[in-house]
């Protein structure tokens, strides 16, 4: 089953897309031919990954002014997503940031509120806004929540991050829940430790590499490991799955306590 081609001429709107798994995700939906509309509040990183998206096939790469904790915004931008590619097909929230990393104790309320606002409410506020759209047009849709194995399982010192995966957990349960009946079908993709730039330095140190002991593969992933499963949720392979949660993690949660 070639689960690529099934992307081709659909029309996909990834949010968090400047950088890392947003990117990884954008490109990989334009080299099998999508639409891809990109969404983030770093705008420089969206045009320069939109210039490079036109070359590997994309069948249009746009890109929007993001910021998915502001309602006024997530509006404005998959407004500007349909008038550009047309109705979307999928949307992937992946916008997400990590936190300061401090003890529950030492965490301002501040900073809590501000891992909630783009990590949950940001998911809330695109899966809402574009199930509003596809009811208003008759229409289904698909919604691949990026969540974490630390949704799932926790680790000390991201708390926040912690809660705020495991409330997309939830989410996506209890919106495919409500939508399934109209054709929306919500599912998420929880990964564990893949190495990007930002971690590799961690996953080098004697910390790093004793965490890697813990994973039953022995290694962390790659952005590459996880297209398979984002293939599978983004297209119709996955037609008959909704409110599933599927982990990407070398084994790490079913790992000894």
């Amino acid at each position: 089953m070639d689960l690529g081609a099934r992307l081709r001429g659909k029309r996909l709107f990834v949010t968090g897309a400047s950088g890392g798994l947003g990117a990884h995700f954008a490109t990989l939906a334009a080299r099998h031919g999508a639409a891809v509309v990109v969404g983030a509040r770093r705008r420089a990183r969206l045009d320069a990954l939109v210039a490079d998206l036109g070359g590997l096939g994309a069948a249009a790469a746009v890109a929007v002014d993001l910021d998915v904790a502001d309602e006024v915004s997530v509006a404005a931008a998959l407004s500007a997503a349909e008038d550009a590619v047309g109705p979307l097909d999928v949307v992937v929230n992946n916008a997400g940031i990590g936190g300061e990393g401090r003890a529950a104790v030492e965490t301002a309320a501040s900073d809590f509120d501000a891992v909630m606002a783009t990590n949950l409410r940001g998911v809330w506020l695109v899966a809402t806004e574009a199930a509003r759209r596809w009811r208003a047009a008759g229409r289904g849709g698909t919604i691949v929540n990026i969540a974490s194995i630390l949704g799932l399982r926790v680790a000390g010192h991201v708390a926040p991050y912690c809660v705020s995966k495991a409330g997309v957990v939830q989410m996506t349960k209890t919106l495919a829940l409500e939508w399934a009946r109209h054709g929306i079908r919500v599912n998420a993709l929880a990964p564990g430790y893949i190495e990007t730039d930002i971690n590799a330095g961690f996953l080098a140190s004697e910390a790093g590499q004793a965490l890697l002991k813990r994973i039953p593969m022995r290694r962390a992933g790659t952005p590459d490991d996880l297209d398979g499963p984002f293939l599978l949720l983004a297209t119709d392979a996955s037609a008959w799955m909704t409110g599933s949660v599927v982990t990407v993690d070398g084994g790490h949660l079913v790992s000894s306590l």
